[in-house]
């Protein structure tokens, strides 16, 4: 039985030219029982670029016939350039002008065929197949020309083609409103894009409008999986009492965060303590995550797939969703950002590295240690009037040559 990789690997060691299916069977003497797995094999692998059918259902390796498969980036000023996922003998993109797009768009997988390579290296190439559509959604302006047909003009200006609105499939915008646009048909050398609008974002100028429009051109995920969500709800909003066990209670210290007030994530806190020897010990807490966020979960493949919470003037996309989970961050340690119900809030557990010693005397410092942190933070009071008090204290820090050394957390 044929593998697809073994299929793959028969044709560069036998075939040493493009070759119908007939010949390829004779050439690789494909088994009558195998030749409908054989074909579907040969099938895939046209559609995944790694053999290229050309004129006269021939088939061949793409290496043998001067081609190229890759991903297209086009510039504003009408043209592109296609970055080889093989790998050009002298490095670099093949450049492909205007007239030799053929209606590839941005971000698409594409075939390049080697036109020729000018003095000074630049490699020029031709596309001649699109292997697969990138843009099946694009943000731009709704309009309409002067015979009264919609169009939209995409925001990014690498895609370098309006996409035409039928009449009843403009999704209830006004001209001059920012939409997104799905396309029902790709362009073609005789046809340009068409396409119905899935959503009205409004005016440009609108507030919001723009972060709305920077999360659709850029694809980030504006919403979460039910999973993760039904994962978040069963978390709750309130700290059980197994969830402070094991941890060292600072509940007693008075804590503030280290966010501004109109931070959209609260996940790290501090306390300051003035110790007998004029020292003063730094305590850092950081919201721990990793207890209610448990690997291979819901809630960590979504976060694994985001990889980041984005954030906006005036909004934040969050890698997990409300109601969220109350311990935050990853031991040993920076915080994972979020916010609201998994944050650094009053009575939520976190983590700490320590600056003393616990089994020593308080004057005695050396080097620091990590704590599971059951600390009591106080954002959820004025954080403005508790700055000037840390700030105060921070003068009245003594010569840091006569401080103890900083704690190492590695």
């Amino acid at each position: 039985m044929f593998s697809r990789d073994q299929v793959l690997e028969l044709m560069r060691e036998r075939v040493h030219h493009p070759a119908g299916m007939r010949e390829l069977l004779q050439i690789l003497k494909v088994p009558r029982e195998e030749r409908t797995s054989f074909k579907r094999h040969v099938k895939n692998l046209v559609s995944s670029g790694d053999l290229i059918q050309i004129r006269g259902h021939r088939f061949g390796l793409p290496e043998k016939m001067d081609l190229y498969v890759g991903r297209l980036q086009t510039h504003p000023g009408g043209y592109g350039f296609v970055t080889p996922e093989r790998p050009l003998d002298n490095g670099g993109d093949i450049y492909i002008s205007g007239p030799y797009l053929n209606e590839a768009m941005h971000g698409d997988r594409v075939v390049v065929r080697i036109e020729r390579v000018k003095e000074g290296g630049r490699v020029e190439g031709r596309i001649i197949r699109i292997l697969e559509r990138s843009n099946a959604s694009i943000v731009g302006r709704y309009d309409r020309d002067e015979n009264g047909m919609g169009y939209v003009a995409p925001f990014d200006r690498r895609v370098l083609m309006d996409i035409f609105v039928p009449p009843g499939q403009e999704g209830g915008a006004s001209p001059r409103e920012m939409v997104v646009v799905e396309l029902t048909r790709w362009p073609t050398a005789t046809r340009g894009a068409i396409g119905h609008v899935t959503q009205v974002l409004g005016d440009i100028d609108a507030p919001g409008v723009d972060t709305e429009i920077i999360i659709r051109k850029y694809g980030i995920p504006d919403e979460h999986s039910r999973d993760a969500v039904a994962e978040a709800v069963r978390l709750g909003t309130q700290v059980a009492e197994r969830d402070t066990r094991g941890r060292s209670d600072f509940r007693g210290l008075p804590t503030v965060t280290i966010d501004g007030e109109h931070a959209r994530d609260f996940d790290d806190a501090i306390t300051i303590e003035k110790l007998a020897n004029g020292n003063y010990w730094l305590g850092v807490h950081i919201a721990d995550v990793s207890h209610y966020v448990q690997e291979g979960s819901a809630l960590d493949r979504e976060a694994y797939e985001r990889g980041t919470s984005v954030y906006f003037p005036e909004r934040a996309v969050h890698m997990f969703p409300l109601p969220r989970p109350r311990i935050m961050a990853a031991a040993p340690a920076r915080a994972v950002v979020l916010h609201g119900g998994r944050s650094a809030r009053p009575g939520r557990p976190a983590r700490v590295p320590r600056r003393r010693d616990q089994q020593r005397r308080a004057d005695d410092l050396h080097g620091g240690e990590r704590h599971p942190d059951g600390s009591r933070s106080g954002a959820d009071e004025a954080v403005r009037a508790a700055r000037p008090d840390v700030r105060a204290d921070a003068r009245a820090v003594p010569d840091p040559e006569r401080c103890a050394p900083a704690p190492r957390l590695d």
